[in-house]
């Protein structure tokens, strides 16, 4: 048995915990905050209900794995509902004509090809349907090797290549936007592609066509809601993880991992407390555990390969308590801008800035449990350059523009059909200094680093660090962010530590 002691009682720290306190070791979770579940939290005011992290939750058969493999299946903790339609999305007006609404149903090819053709026109459906082709073929190559595997750097790149025979399928040298403009003829379908680099926090234009990935998972394998709210799924974890035997320490600010005799061997909590340990696993972003946790003379190689990597965007959200339904509202609703460039540009160029006329994403979930009856809780969000001062950042903390920016928000979404200014109960924001300090994620990057670049996976930080005994988790380690990455992360760490 050996003592491990995870930073961070995020998804990856808690999935890892359950999962190696199931085979025989001694595990201790500490978490600076009061609450779990890292990012995946939520936020009850008035009887409304809103999921302030994650809203979505896909490819569920990793939490199912999860569960299973630590005691009883996922649902004995927590009610899963089918998302159908998964996303109402608004393009813009075409010159000459209107804006055009697309519903898109859950997980299934051939209603997605009516779908298309009825509100794009004929062809679109069989492009898009010839496009998830191409994308399942990516998925294929890459799900066992490069997001289930443990991958250090370039030489894995090339070991995997050699194995899969198929680089030509992933195609690293072509953007996500190139791929989109070989397989789709409306610059619509184009657009609907482009949204998917931001679940990753990254620029279609620069993030590798593998993301062609994230749409197939979607479109596939479903969009899911947990009833009363996706929090929900981080208290089932953190039972899960207490079942197992597992402490969890809130409140427990680890300020530095304690290296000796060039390994890890424990952690120091904030007030001097030495926790020793034979393994750290760290859930905190690669940033901080590289920048600010560990002594300067270890992970060096890993502080400079982060350093070449870019920051993945931030997000402002708003809180949005109204009285009466919305006809039509989707559970998952998208607005599309006129210039979508125009946003990656803000969020990503050196002269950042809040993004005028953004693409605005709002979770209304027709879930009685997380709205008083007759009235809905919208958690609305936009992409955001991340916070700080300097090129590439916003001081989100300036006076008044939290409030200006919310109140351009509710103007764009006006604008764009949904106007609720007349039925507004209240509402709140939630910047990306906000999400800094809430989280720990430097300048409230969501994701830690972004997939833009070619060499992204491999600048994105290992699981096993350079440090012995010292091992990453979470959405800034390998393979990446997201509710089924993170899961991931754990499952691969875990395999590394091995049983007791």
């Amino acid at each position: 048995m050996a003592r491990v002691v995870v930073v961070g009682a995020g998804m990856g720290g808690l999935a890892v915990a359950a999962r190696l306190a199931t085979v025989g070791h001694d595990v201790l979770v500490c978490e600076q905050a009061g609450t779990v579940g890292g990012k995946l939290a939520s936020r009850s005011r008035d009887g409304f209900t809103f999921d302030t992290g994650p809203s979505l939750l896909t490819l569920p058969a990793v939490y199912r794995d999860l569960f299973v493999k630590t005691g009883p299946p996922l649902e004995d903790g927590v009610d899963l509902v089918e998302v159908d339609p998964a996303f109402r999305y608004r393009f813009p007006a075409t010159p000459g004509g209107d804006p055009v609404w697309l519903e898109v149903p859950n997980a299934s090819r051939a209603r997605m090809r009516a779908a298309l053709d009825g509100a794009l026109g004929a062809g679109a459906g069989e492009d898009w349907d010839r496009f998830l082709d191409r994308a399942h073929a990516i998925w294929q190559v890459t799900r066992e090797p490069f997001l289930e595997s443990p991958l250090g750097g370039g030489r894995d790149l090339l070991r995997q290549a050699r194995r899969t025979g198929d680089i030509r399928t992933v195609a690293p040298w072509l953007s996500l936007r190139a791929l989109g403009r070989r397989h789709l003829r409306d610059p619509r379908l184009r657009m609907l592609l482009d949204r998917y680099a931001t679940y990753t926090g990254s620029d279609p234009r620069r993030a590798p066509a593998a993301l062609a990935v994230v749409p197939y998972v979607e479109q596939t394998f479903g969009a899911w809601h947990v009833r009363g709210g996706l929090a929900r799924l981080a208290a089932a974890l953190h039972d899960r993880a207490l079942l197992r035997g597992v402490e969890v320490r809130t409140g427990a600010s680890v300020t530095r991992v304690l290296v000796e005799g060039g390994r890890a061997a424990g952690v120091e909590l904030a007030g001097g407390e030495r926790v020793t340990a034979d393994v750290v696993v760290s859930d905190a972003d690669a940033t901080s555990l590289y920048g600010d946790l560990l002594p300067a003379s270890a992970g060096a190689s890993a502080r400079r390969r982060l350093a070449k990597a870019t920051p993945s965007l931030s997000g402002f959200s708003m809180l949005i308590a109204l009285r009466g339904r919305t006809p039509d509202l989707g559970h998952h609703t998208v607005l599309f801008p006129e210039d979508y460039d125009a946003e990656f540009d803000a969020v990503f160029g050196r002269d950042a800035r809040p993004v005028d006329d953004p693409t605005v994403y709002v979770c209304s979930p027709d879930d009685p449990e997380m709205r008083p009856e007759g009235c809905e809780a919208w958690f609305v969000l936009v992409n955001a350059p991340r916070h700080g001062r300097g090129p590439g950042l916003v001081d989100w903390d300036a006076p008044g523009l939290a409030a200006s920016y919310a109140d351009r928000l509710l103007s764009v979404m006006a604008a764009r059909g949904l106007e609720v200014r007349d039925r507004l109960l209240w509402h709140e924001t939630r910047t990306p200094a906000d999400l800094e300090r809430a989280t720990l994620s430097p300048g409230g990057a969501i994701y830690g680093t972004s997939s833009n670049g070619a060499r992204s996976a491999f600048l994105r930080p290992a699981n096993r660090s350079p440090v012995p005994g010292l091992f990453l988790v979470g959405g800034s380690a390998h393979p990446g962010g997201g509710l089924p990455l993170v899961g991931l992360s754990a499952a691969i760490v875990a395999d590394l530590v091995g049983p007791a």
